[in-house]
This record gives C-alpha cells, sequence and structure tokens, in this order.
C-alpha cells in the first residue's frame, strides 16, 4: 500500500485544468522526485511551482496563449528562495518565499480570464513545490518525521520562463513556454 493516492477532481469532465507554472532547476527537480521514490509519495505532475493554480477557462488555448503572452511580455526573471518544509491535511510541501514580485506575479495572472479560481489563490496563495499529494492520514506523521530531515540541493533558483500547462486524462502536458526577460540592469 502506498502513503498518498491522488484522484484528481475536475468541476467539468470536458474542460482542461490550466495552470502557470516554473520548473525547477535540475538539481532541485531530481532530487525531488529522487525523494518521492524513497518516500513512496507523489505530487501531481513532475515537480512544478504553481504561479497560478489548475483552473478551467472557456478560452481556446490559442487565445489563452495570448492572452498570457500580453500579460507576461515585460516579464523579468526573478529569484524563488526556499522557506522549509510545510504540512497540511495530506500534503507536504516545501515552501517558497512569499515577496512582493511573486504576489504582483500572481495577482496578474489571475486576472486573465474568463476563467475559475482554486481555493488557494488570491490571499490564500502559498508558493510551493509539492513532495506528497493524498498522504493517508495512517502515515502522515511518520512520513513528516522523515522530512523534517531532508535537505534540499539548494536554497533558492532563478525563475528564467513560465510555461501553460493543461492536464489531460490525468497527465500535464506543455501547451506553451513564456521565456522572461534577463535581470534589469542595476
Amino acid at each position: 500500500m502506498t502513503r498518498s493516492g491522488f484522484l484528481p477532481t475536475i468541476a467539468e469532465p470536458l474542460a482542461p485544468l490550466h495552470s502557470i507554472v516554473a520548473w525547477p532547476p535540475e538539481i532541485l527537480d531530481t532530487w525531488m522526485r529522487r525523494q518521492q521514490e524513497r518516500l513512496n509519495v507523489r505530487g501531481f505532475g513532475l515537480p512544478h511551482l504553481n504561479l497560478r493554480a489548475p483552473f478551467q477557462t472557456p478560452l481556446r488555448s490559442k487565445e489563452l496563449v495570448a492572452a498570457f503572452r500580453a500579460e507576461l511580455k515585460d516579464e523579468t526573471q526573478f529569484d524563488v528562495h526556499l522557506k522549509g518544509w510545510k504540512r497540511l491535511p495530506s500534503v507536504i510541501f516545501l515552501e517558497c518565499q512569499m515577496d512582493d514580485k511573486l504576489r504582483d506575479l500572481h495577482r496578474r495572472l489571475l486576472s486573465i480570464g474568463p476563467s475559475s479560481r482554486a481555493p488557494y489563490d488570491g490571499a490564500e496563495y502559498r508558493p510551493h513545490l509539492t513532495l506528497g499529494l493524498g498522504i493517508l492520514p495512517w502515515a502522515a506523521d511518520d512520513l513528516w518525521n522523515e522530512v523534517q530531515h531532508l535537505t534540499p540541493p539548494l536554497t533558492s533558483f532563478t525563475v528564467t520562463a513560465l510555461s501553460l500547462t493543461r492536464e489531460v486524462g490525468g497527465e500535464v502536458q506543455e501547451l506553451h513556454t513564456f521565456p522572461l526577460e534577463d535581470f534589469p540592469p542595476e
């Protein structure tokens, strides 16, 4: 028996879930996936930082890409700092530091629509990388004790691109990548 199981819930069976994500660098991605394998837990898809939680929209892919492209056209690269492990019922994640850049970017990405909103968007938004989702109650305490001793291979990383994704049949597909401008000159 595994420690976690995730059954996605879709409000409208025919409407895919979209998201805007940043992929962690290879060293952190590999480390997270090895820990998931070792601990027998999973997140939803590959490790990623949601800048906007999964949402549904009547917009077609082409319209959605155009809307996000317009919003992100002058966006610059930014650093994400890891804070540490956090636990919520059935979830363990690596929390990232909320700063003005992330807060503003999240707020602006929420303006793209019309679209649904996830409960953890807006004021409840917590940037993070999920280690385990759907953790079963009987395994939660033991798993949490193990995770407390894990140290990620880095404390921060630079986001150089954002990706528009779509969930189809339980798999996350990348629809479009939005490269971010280099850091502004000092």
